[in-house]
């Protein structure tokens, strides 16, 4: 499936200035040192195509999207996948609901999508795989999976054991039963007779009535949600088999830590015997005036609806920084209304003839996004660089920041 259109970044002569980057690992809870190498894999899991994209779907992918830049500024090639679950429960009732075809909904969310990275210029992923076309990637895996006595059946369905993982839960750090309770909420079936164990997974669905299937060893049907991120990643990021870790970085929403990255975790150790990530990195959700966002409130903010009454796509970006990606954290019109200020400032002081002295100021916004992407810092230290600049104070290299601002902030004014 093609992403959108490439970002184009400008070079930076501050590329020296780099220090190495360090990011909160989930799975041990510390923040750690991104290794500088001459290339990093980075799976980030994608949307599922039933309904346009929310703050908290903007806020996950620009996360990443700063990591990206950051490697990249740094002279390292990126190699960078994203999934899309265009097949799963959510958009099949959605579709059926409205009345129209699964496909045509996944097409026209995924397009609306896509539409929205490129208005907040996030940089597209190098393979951008459906679930669909990847099924006989997860057949394979499933076979692998079965070859090695962890996939059984109940019925016609066809399950992964968890329990054959000793480690299980390593990432989420959750009790047995709150990863049931959990697993219930999200998706899982913990309750279902025949499973060895409540945590075991569902990695291909025998065809329901009225629904779509594709032919496999295991019967007309479709794949479970876990297998397939682990077949995506495993096949597109081609892992060092020289390495214990198959990656460098897994990521997504904190949503995801468990079930998801669980179990695409125990799923894929069980594949290799590695571990499937160096780090595991998970932004917070967003709400929205003191509420969670969520679709089932019906209180979900659009960034294709924000654009079309006119809202600047980079004060949605900047809004979006000034918060810390690990935060749990509330929007409002109060923060876009200060982002739009804030942008039309940083506009005015990159058309100054003189500019404050800038480096320092780079040196102290590149050690601030090294430092687990602190950008709540980074902002108060533009800010502090345009209020001196439109004051008077000169000294700085304008073009120099304004590549800065675009490259590792994804900035373009």
């Amino acid at each position: 499936m093609n992403s959108w259109t490439d970002v184009v970044v400008p070079a930076l002569e501050s590329q020296g200035f780099l220090a190495p980057m360090h990011l909160t690992n989930s799975k041990t809870g510390r923040k750690e040192i991104v290794e500088k190498k001459s290339e990093y894999r980075m799976y980030v899991c994608g949307i599922t195509p039933y309904d346009a994209t929310h703050l908290g779907h903007a806020a996950t992918y620009l996360t990443f999207d700063l990591i990206n830049r950051f490697l990249r500024a740094q002279g390292s090639k990126v190699n960078y996948v994203q999934n899309i679950t265009d097949i799963d429960d959510p958009l099949l009732e959605r579709a059926k609901r409205d009345g129209i075809d699964w496909v045509d909904l996944a097409h026209s969310q995924i397009d609306l999508f896509t539409s929205d990275m490129v208005d907040l210029r996030v940089i597209p992923p190098a393979h951008y795989i459906g679930a669909v076309e990847a099924i006989p990637l997860v057949v394979k895996a499933i076979e692998s999976l079965q070859a090695q006595g962890t996939i059984y059946a109940i019925g016609s369905d066809y399950y992964f054991s968890n329990s054959t993982k000793s480690d299980f839960g390593a990432l989420s750090h959750l009790s047995h039963s709150t990863m049931e309770e959990i697993f219930s909420q999200r998706g899982g079936d913990p309750t279902l007779i025949g499973k060895l164990d409540s945590l075991d997974c569902l990695v291909w669905m025998s065809q329901r009535a009225g629904e779509p299937g594709w032919p496999s060893s295991f019967g007309m049907g479709r794949p479970g949600w876990h297998i397939e991120c682990t077949a995506i990643a495993l096949e597109y990021l081609k892992p060092d088999q020289t390495n214990s870790e198959l990656i460098d970085i897994q990521g997504g929403g904190s949503d995801l830590i468990f079930p998801h990255h669980e179990m695409c975790r125990s799923q894929a150790m069980t594949l290799t015997g590695k571990e499937l990530a160096s780090n595991y990195v998970h932004a917070g959700m967003i709400g929205l005036d003191g509420e969670k966002m969520s679709k089932s409130k019906g209180n979900l903010v659009l960034v294709s609806n924000l654009v079309a009454a006119g809202r600047d796509p980079m004060a949605i970006r900047y809004a979006l920084m000034s918060g810390h990606y690990r935060s749990d954290r509330m929007w409002n019109d109060k923060l876009l209304a200060n982002a739009e200020f804030h942008i039309s400032r940083l506009r005015q002081s990159l058309k100054l003839e003189n500019v404050h002295p800038t480096q320092a100021v780079i040196e102290a916004i590149i050690r601030a996004l090294a430092d687990d992407l602190n950008t709540p810092a980074v902002m108060a230290i533009i800010q502090e660089w345009v209020a001196s600049s439109l004051e008077g104070s000169s000294g700085g290299d304008r073009a120099e920041m304004e590549r800065v601002l675009d490259a590792l902030l994804g900035l373009k004014l």
